[in-house]
């Protein structure tokens, strides 16, 4: 049985996608990132020379500050540790990367939206990353169907909510210019798993097996988005 959802979409649809890149011109590198009403600001400066306190001098350091504060220090430190483990730390040791994301507007799948506006920004900013991380929302509903991408509205009946983000190899989105030689492709796993609610063993690999094929989609998305900018960019050099 589906659930039937108040803006007419399908179980497995997603919201439609929009990202810019290179929107704040004081930044190293920024990206704006929505999913339907939930948009997300992200911006990078960096690498500074230096590390925070508690940092490994030996590698870089990642910062992640989130606007606005209240109430998201969970969304900072899972989004802090995502970007950890896609930037490649050991290029350019004690130094510093800010990323701040700006929360425009809510409707739910914040954290993914965040993840994927951040990701887009680090490629942006020439961050050198092992793989981009692109992230989905699935809830499950009373019935025990799952669906893509909530809205706010959906999230709040929910049983229970996966926030999921896949590897993804940069040459299969980034140009080929753009991506480090030294990254292996990557065709499975899972790099960061956040739930809120219970639901069964079961009911959780149906979510993940959903969202790993929903981010293809957006995977293709952005591949297509990297290259309309890049022949942009092109157009303009000439």
């Amino acid at each position: 049985m589906e659930v039937d959802r108040l803006d007419g979409r399908n179980p497995n649809q997603l919201r439609p996608l929009a990202c810019s890149r290179n929107v704040l011109h004081r930044a190293h590198g920024s990206a704006r990132w929505s999913q339907g009403d939930t948009i997300v600001l992200a911006a990078v400066y960096g690498p500074k020379a230096g590390t925070r306190k508690g940092e490994n001098p030996e590698k870089a350091s990642i910062e992640v500050i989130w606007k606005p504060k209240t109430g998201q220090m969970e969304c900072e430190m899972i989004l802090k540790r995502t970007l950890q483990s896609i930037c490649l730390l050991s290029i350019h040791p004690n130094t510093t990367t800010s990323v701040i994301v700006q929360v425009v507007g809510d409707d739910g799948a914040l954290l993914p939206c965040a993840i994927n506006a951040s990701c887009a920004a680090l490629v942006d900013a020439g961050i050198p990353l092992k793989h981009l991380a692109v992230a989905i929302s699935c809830a499950l509903a009373e019935n025990g169907s799952v669906i893509l991408d909530p809205t706010l509205v959906e999230e709040q009946k929910m049983l229970a909510i996966a926030h999921l983000a896949f590897p993804n190899p940069p040459l299969s989105v980034i140009p080929k210019s753009s991506a480090s030689d030294e990254v292996q492709p990557i065709e499975h796993g899972i790099i960061t798993s956040v739930t809120h609610g219970a639901m069964s063993v079961r009911d959780y690999f149906n979510c993940l097996e959903r969202g790993r094929a929903a981010s293809a989609k957006v995977s293709e998305f952005l591949r297509r988005s990297f290259q309309l900018q890049v022949s942009e960019d092109s157009s303009k050099a000439i």
